[in-house]
């Protein structure tokens, strides 16, 4: 498990996103997250507890943004999107609105044709000013990678008070203007098996999908280490099979391995 050192990094290869610089606005010697997914790259949420004091401050975030887009401009990098996502859940600072409005200016200035994406787990969403925030950006990801209540706590593990209803709540006031970002795995956690790819959760899973009508929705599985050692990947033909009943929706699905 890892954790990024700095609030911009790269820009880096992404599955789903090409050339990507990454934002993280989360401390960067600890994992700060509403989830403690089990798949997570960073590793498991040691800290619970959510302090406005942890956060570097928004002048301070724009700032190391600015600098960094400023290098990579004069160095004549391409970069396709500006992402957050970092080491845990970027909405969650409490200056979140605020970061979004001065990377809006900042992006415009130095890479207008990239867009802003932020890969969210889809907590926050009942707070109106990050809804707002998010909505302003090209890109915001939100997180759904179940479609039953047992297999939402099981595999994302919230540590604060959520269930997938109201995360659905949510998803629902974006009328479906985002993209809808779903990890498929298997395995066994604490001695149970799983399976996200059963018909029970795909057929509750894909109500869903269609009831919230996203713009888009990403299929993706296992590509780093996780913290659960027990997870099995999901390849691209048992995911193409899900992401065919997703377009026979009318909507649009991308499977990334």
């Amino acid at each position: 498990m890892f954790l990024w050192e700095s609030i911009a990094f790269g820009p880096i290869h992404s599955r789903r996103l090409g050339s990507s610089l990454g934002i993280n606005v989360s401390p960067t010697d600890v994992k700060i997250c509403s989830f403690d997914c089990i798949y997570c790259e960073c590793g498991w949420t040691l800290r619970k507890d959510i302090d406005a004091k942890n956060f570097a401050p928004a002048d301070i975030v724009l700032q190391a943004i600015e600098a960094k887009l400023q290098k990579c401009r004069a160095e004549n990098t391409h970069i396709d999107s500006i992402t957050f996502s970092g080491n845990g859940e970027p909405t969650l600072h409490p200056q979140f609105p605020e970061i979004i409005d001065g990377l809006l200016v900042i992006r415009d200035k130095y890479y207008p044709e990239a867009v802003i994406t932020v890969l969210t787990n889809s907590t926050q969403l009942l707070k109106d000013e990050v809804r707002r925030a998010l909505l302003k950006i090209e890109n915001p990801m939100l997180k759904l990678d179940a479609g039953l209540p047992e297999l939402y706590q099981l595999i994302n593990r919230p540590t604060i008070p959520i269930t997938l209803e109201q995360t659905l709540e949510g998803l629902r006031d974006f009328h479906g203007k985002f993209i809808m970002q779903s990890m498929f795995l298997k395995g066994i956690i604490d001695g149970k098996p799983f399976d996200n790819t059963s018909e029970e959760n795909v057929t509750a899973w894909l109500k869903i999908v269609d009831e919230l009508r996203p713009k888009r929705v990403v299929l993706y599985s296992l590509d780093r280490e996780t913290p659960a050692k027990q997870l099995v990947k999901v390849y691209k033909n048992d995911l193409e099979p899900i992401a065919d009943r997703v377009r026979a929706l009318g909507i649009d699905a991308h499977v990334y391995e």
